[in-house]
């Protein structure tokens, strides 16, 4: 599965993209707002065993992103399917009943304040809404995180729900964006 913008080509993650992740992910400022705790090596490694695997299990994920000029990733864009019971994505947990499907974004610190994140979900939401069929997307983001949520905006989400319950460290609030079935 790949997707492609202007500058930009989405995939599937792969082992091959580890080096990246383990970069992304022992970044204080890149992981705050996503847990708030670094990765080591082996545990990053484990997170991208777990996005390859939702993608396997659910047929959506996370996708990398990669920069065309000079191949190189920049960070991740995609979806996780979460349990709206307790709030947990299936990257960690299978989800039991309702579910919600999240657009969300992660990109190196040196990659930001470019348009990559809107860029790549975009992308990511028109194949969402357009190939897949689905209605409803939310972002679930951490109060004090406007760059996400001038992203949220531009996609179209707006606030729906403040202080989601759950295991969120920080206050995470959830924007969405549902759209209408067509008019049979």
């Amino acid at each position: 599965m790949k997707l492609e913008t202007l500058r930009l080509l989405l995939r599937r993650p792969h082992a091959a993209d580890l080096d990246a992740y383990a970069e992304l992910f022992a970044d204080p400022e890149v992981v705050r707002y996503t847990g708030g705790v670094t990765k080591s090596r082996s545990e990053s490694e484990l997170a991208l065993e777990r996005m390859i695997r939702h993608w396997d299990d659910h047929g959506v994920g996370l996708f990398s992103i990669v920069r065309k000029e000079d191949e190189r990733m920049l960070g991740r864009v995609g979806f996780l399917i979460w349990d709206t019971e307790t709030w947990l994505h299936a990257m960690l947990r299978p989800p039991g009943g309702r579910r919600e499907t999240e657009i969300g974004w992660t990109l190196a610190r040196a990659h930001w304040g470019r348009g990559y994140a809107t860029e790549g979900a975009t992308a990511a939401r028109d194949w969402a809404l357009h190939e897949l069929g689905l209605r409803r997307l939310v972002s679930l983001i951490q109060r004090g995180n406007d760059p996400s949520i001038a992203v949220a905006r531009k996609l179209g989400e707006t606030l729906e729900r403040e202080d989601l319950p759950g295991p969120f460290r920080k206050p995470t609030d959830l924007y969405a964006l549902t759209i209408e079935a067509p008019a049979r």
